[in-house]
């Protein structure tokens, strides 16, 4: 099945920055500038988690194009963070990115502190002021995709479910995975559980094997870990974000994949441009923009279940199918 991975490149900008070249630009960025961007990006996790590795990798591009210099602090505590936002700020960082999920109040403080400096910040809630654009992986459409691959291919009728935390970003992944795997296969239920942390595999794996040993033959991957634990059992797992199949060969039936290429080069864009300005970037993320598709491993699926996804993938693209965000936390049907 083609994975419907969406190759993005950069809107032409040479014809714009030619006739802007005389011009004196205010605020963001300046259109005619010749140097690259000066991007710097927060992490509270390591760029290996899945989540952020998808804005490192984005970021990397646009460096490797020659569009942006680009910098990262990994790991960064909470505590540290505002102090971390304020010395990119300082340094003279055109945008800052980063995910601001534990720390929205402070972070909007130091934005509206460096009114120059444009931030780009994931996060379940609202821009904020002139300066402050937010982000949020809506793959919910890829998400109903796979959960459709693996109403398809459990067994048991048993699918397990291990999260991070219960927030919106988290819980609309899932909802969209179950509402997927229900059209196909209305018996199917569902054990949910939350780890309560971004970065923990040997929790998640525990949680996954307490599930597999309830008779799950099926595992929603939502963190690291849990593909280990399928893997040792002998099961099936479903991935999130990322393509990890090759590190777990036979385990993996699918893939919802996250691509942070259209949602970062827009916000380059519109710094370069001097356009920038509050707004939500949750679109860019949806199959329409390229920033979500879905991979299925054929050989571990019953006959006809790629067919099946690949049509109600075309449903999606021609907005003839709408899939569900619903926020709210999942619970448990068994």
């Amino acid at each position: 099945m083609k994975s419907g991975t969406f190759s993005l490149s950069r809107r032409a900008l040479l014809s714009a920055v030619a006739a802007a070249a005389a011009v004196v630009s205010f605020g963001f960025g300046t259109p005619a500038q010749a140097d690259p961007l000066k991007v710097s990006a927060i992490y509270t996790v390591p760029v290996e988690q899945q989540w952020v590795s998808r804005i490192h990798k984005a970021l990397n591009a646009a460096k490797e194009r020659g569009d942006i210099s680009y910098e990262f602090s990994e790991n960064v505590a909470n505590t540290d963070y505002e102090r971390v936002m304020r010395e990119y700020a300082e340094n003279g960082s055109d945008l800052i990115v980063g995910e601001v999920f534990g720390v929205e109040r402070a972070a909007r403080k130091v934005a509206a502190q460096y009114p120059d400096t444009a931030f780009l910040m994931g996060s379940s809630f609202a821009p904020d002021g002139d300066n402050f654009s937010v982000f949020d992986n809506f793959i919910h459409e890829p998400s109903y995709l796979v959960g459709m691959a693996a109403g398809a291919a459990t067994k048991s009728n048993k699918i397990g479910m291990v999260g991070g935390f219960a927030i919106p970003e988290v819980n609309r992944l899932m909802h969209a995975f179950m509402e997927g795997a229900k059209s196909v296969n209305p018996d199917v239920e569902f054990m949910v559980t939350f780890i309560n942390s971004w970065y923990d595999p040997p929790k998640a794996k525990e949680a996954s094997f307490a599930m597999i040993d309830k008779g799950a033959d099926v595992m929603y991957a939502e963190r690291f870990g849990v593909s280990d634990a399928a893997k040792e059992r002998g099961i099936l797992a479903v991935g999130n974000v990322i393509d990890t199949a090759a590190d777990y060969p036979g385990t993996i039936l699918g893939s919802a994949l996250w691509h942070m290429e259209a949602t970062i080069d827009h916000a380059i864009e519109a710094v370069k441009a001097g356009e920038f300005k509050a707004e939500d970037y949750g679109k860019f993320s949806y199959m329409e923009y390229g920033g979500g598709s879905v991979v299925l491993d054929a050989s571990l699926l019953p006959e006809g279940t790629v067919a099946k996804v690949e049509a109600k993938q075309a449903e999606i693209l021609d907005g003839s199918f709408t899939v569900n965000v619903n926020d709210e936390e999942p619970k448990s049907s068994m």
